[in-house]
């Protein structure tokens, strides 16, 4: 599941993404805008800034803007950054894997149905670009289909 940290980051990098390029953006104006506590939104944006996502400058003409078009940063590389992993259990994660101790791998099917899970959920999120969620209306969803899952 996403964390508020990872749907704050998002909010936050969505909102930078829909200014003209190299303007900055204060915290405070992020944080009122997308309903984030500006002291937890003051902790991700240095977490997405020391991942190289946004820069920042200091003082009365400062603030944060992306440091790569968003059309170049790809939500799972975000997702990752602030929540970790995509998979569901350790030992369906291709970045921090790590063997179960109570089951044999290659017949658990615990395991296999979330490496598909984990497939399923990096196939979206790492073939989606910020720019491309940010252009995205809730009218593009399939709701009939969604409503059948």
């Amino acid at each position: 599941m996403l964390t508020k940290k990872g749907k704050y980051g998002l909010k936050a990098l969505v909102h930078l993404s829909r200014l003209p390029a190299g303007q900055l953006a204060f915290v405070g104006d992020i944080a009122r805008a997308n309903n984030i506590p500006k002291k937890f939104l003051d902790a991700i944006l240095a977490e997405l800034r020391n991942a190289g996502f946004v820069q920042s400058r200091k003082g009365k003409e400062g603030g944060y803007r992306l440091a790569r078009s968003p059309s170049e940063i790809k939500v799972g590389h975000i997702v990752r950054v602030l929540d970790g992993p995509l998979a569901p259990i350790p030992c369906a994660s291709r970045t921090r894997y790590e063997p179960c101790d109570d089951c044999d791998e290659a017949t658990c099917q615990v395991r296999h149905m979330m490496l598909e899970v984990r497939h399923a959920i990096a196939e979206v999120l790492d073939n989606r670009s910020l720019a491309e969620m940010r252009d995205t209306t809730n009218d593009d969803l399939d709701l009939p289909q969604l409503q059948q899952a």
